[in-house]
């Protein structure tokens, strides 16, 4: 290699923010996963509690309203706000899966709809074992197209349901949309809310909003979870990842941890409370923060790993 080459690498070396961690995530401090000079900027507050934020192939964002049962889109194209969809019946958490239909955690019925891009939907999980579920609230799709979710209780004022607890716990749930088969995964859990997996699919962290605490599993070939352990002493809303494995938790803002549970960041959100959080926009680059009656944007260096 010549001098000038040898030179060049050695400068790029110099301004790198980051070093490779032992399980092949790029390590960032906290100030490094922030563009430089970005600010929280709000996007709307007309809203009259926002949650379940999700991206789509193309970098839009969808998010609800669950008071007003609606979900709106933020569009990458002219970055506005439209209404995709009413009468979700009452949606919370969104993912998008692999074939580009919205899952939702629909809980007016307590169950998971699929909703197309037409705004059709399919109702994919209704129930368990005979009995309604207490309340899908979040969910996460494995990268085989399985549906990791949670179901805590929060007694909803809009129920026309017996609003007392319908299972034996609050659990958290696996469905295969292929056999169709819904199966219990983790049921030592106070009241488990925010869940998000790896990009590899091997990894599952599920916060246990209940006991303040988060923990990480290993996925199982057959979709069940072994080998919890502790991530961090503190819950969860909604949680989101990035593509250096760093775990994000939201309540009192958002709180960043890397991926050996070390809190690297704290995104202060001056609203209430801090619902939810993804990745969005054309280089999945801007983090979504879905809050009390608001959305905020922030650049980031970091990107999402949705797709």
């Amino acid at each position: 290699m010549e001098k000038k080459q040898v030179l060049s690498v050695f400068c790029l070396l110099l301004a790198l923010p980051a070093s490779v961690g032992s399980k092949g995530w790029m390590e960032f401090n906290g100030d490094d996963i922030i563009a430089t000079g970005a600010k929280v900027e709000k996007l709307a507050d007309n809203y009259s509690f926002t949650e379940g934020p999700a991206v789509d192939k193309h970098g839009n964002v969808y998010f609800t309203d669950q008071p007003n049962d609606r979900i709106l889109k933020w569009s990458v194209d002219d970055e506005k706000l439209s209404v995709f969809l009413e009468n979700t019946g009452r949606a919370n958490g969104m993912y998008f899966d692999n074939q580009g239909n919205l899952l939702s955690c629909s809980d007016m019925d307590n169950e998971i709809w699929k909703i197309d891009m037409k705004g059709n939907h399919e109702v994919l999980v209704s129930d368990f074992e005979g009995k309604r579920l207490n309340g899908p609230n979040d969910l996460w799709i494995h990268p085989n197209g399985g549906i990791y979710f949670t179901d805590p209780l929060y007694k909803r004022d809009y129920w026309t349901r017996d609003p007392a607890m319908q299972q034996d716990g609050q659990h958290v749930y696996y469905f295969s949309p292929d056999t169709k088969k819904l199966i219990r995964v983790a049921v030592d859990l106070v009241q488990p809310n925010g869940i998000i997996g790896t990009p590899d699919g091997k990894q599952l962290y599920v916060a246990d909003i209940g006991a303040k605490k988060t923990y990480v599993y290993d996925i199982q070939p057959d979709a069940t979870l072994a080998n919890k352990t502790l991530f961090t002493n503190l819950g969860s809303d909604g949680m989101t990842i990035d593509n250096a494995g760093n775990i994000y938790l939201t309540g009192n803002g958002v709180t960043v941890f890397n991926p050996k549970g070390e809190q690297i960041a704290h995104i202060p959100i001056d609203v209430g409370w801090t619902a939810n959080v993804c990745f969005g926009g054309k280089d999945r680059n801007i983090l979504f923060i879905t809050a009390s009656k608001c959305l905020f944007s922030l650049k980031m260096r970091v990107k999402g790993v949705n797709y």
